[in-house]
This record gives structure tokens, C-alpha cells and sequence, in this order.
């Protein structure tokens, strides 16, 4: 997630309608007219909100003949309301020490750089893949090409890398381009 995306998850969040939309989707899913109906509005006006909502993943859809109903996406909502908490952490205030940081990298990465092998455990997995994740260009759009080859240099299996560095949101994709997150939406050990 990037910035630009969490600042427009706390604009799509920002509307008191789009609130009370949240809060009738937290007890389940429902379709368009049943949330019109539950706040008064007209059924134009739950499109547009929802739309909204849609825009920054908050809402799935799921279609039953002609009609759609709305769920609430709790993991991004979780995630992204939890993300606004990390802006200013920085990647040296991860949960472990300096000295357990040297001992990590170098239990799993040879004298030359190369990963031996991605750890199993969490907390040192984070570790190094932010050793990875931080000799990229901040702000720099890199095609899936540009990533391959930066990750190979690491390790032959790239693209388990490339798919840990987005799920752990060291990375941000789209259309084949990535993008590195600000260290605030790093996952952290914990």
C-alpha cells in the first residue's frame, strides 16, 4: 500500500454515509436497495458511496441472479486503519535489535550477498526481506523485468521473493509494476 493509497482510504472513510455503510455491512452483506432503504437515501446516492468504498477495496460484491450484494472487506479495513499507526516508525524500530538484525542477515545471506534460504519464521523472515526491500529506489516504478533481475542477484527463486516483498508490503503491485512502500507500511515483526 502506498501512501497516496492510504491517504485516499482515510478520504473514502471520511464520509459519515460512508460510515454508516461500514457499519451496516459489519452485520453482514446486503444489497444495494436494503442499505438505501436502512439510511433513507436513494438507491443513486448508496452507488456513489459505494463506488467510493469499492475504489480503495473496502467493499466485495457477489451476485445472486439479478442482484448484488455488499460485504465489508475486513481485512483491508483492518489493515489500512491500522497503517495510519505505523506513519513514522522507522524500519530500525522493528521488533528486534540491532545486534539480532546483524545476526539474521548473516545466518542467511553469504559472504557475497546471495540468501541461503527465505527463513521460516516470521520475524526473521521480515528482517531479511527489509535488508532487500531497502537497497531499492524509493519512488521509483520498476517494470516485473527491472524486479526479476534486482531479486535474482539475491536468490534464483525470485519470484517467491517478489510475492513475500508484496504480501508482507514491503512492495506495492499493479499492472506489472512495482513500487516500494514507505518503511511506516512495512510489516513489522512482532
Amino acid at each position: 500500500m502506498q501512501v497516496n493509497k492510504l491517504v485516499e482510504f482515510h478520504k473514502a472513510v471520511g464520509d459519515l454515509t460512508r460510515i454508516r455503510i461500514i457499519a451496516l455491512l459489519q452485520q453482514g452483506s446486503l444489497h444495494g436497495q436494503a442499505i438505501a432503504g436502512k439510511l433513507s437515501l436513494k438507491p443513486p446516492t448508496i452507488t456513489h458511496h459505494i463506488a467510493k468504498l469499492r475504489e480503495v477495496g473496502l467493499i466485495k460484491e457477489r451476485r445472486e441472479k439479478n442482484t448484488i450484494y455488499f460485504s465489508l472487506n475486513t481485512k483491508i479495513l483492518e489493515m489500512s486503519a491500522q497503517a495510519i499507526l505505523t506513519v513514522g516508525v522507522s524500519n530500525k524500530e522493528m521488533l528486534v535489535t540491532g545486534t539480532e538484525r546483524a545476526a539474521i542477515i548473516e545466518n542467511f545471506f553469504t559472504k557475497d550477498g546471495k540468501l541461503k534460504n527465505l527463513p521460516a519464521q516470521r520475524k526473521k523472515k521480515l528482517v531479511v526481506l527489509a535488508h532487500i526491500a531497502e537497497r531499492l529506489e524509493f519512488g521509483k516504478v520498476y517494470q516485473e523485468k527491472e524486479i526479476n533481475e534486482y531479486l535474482t542477484q539475491y536468490h534464483e527463486d525470485y519470484a517467491t521473493l517478489r510475492r513475500e516483498l508484496i504480501m508482507c508490503h514491503f512492495m506495492y503491485r499493479e499492472n506489472n509494476q512495482y513500487e516500494l512502500n514507505p518503511t511506516e507500511l512495512w510489516l513489522h515483526s512482532e
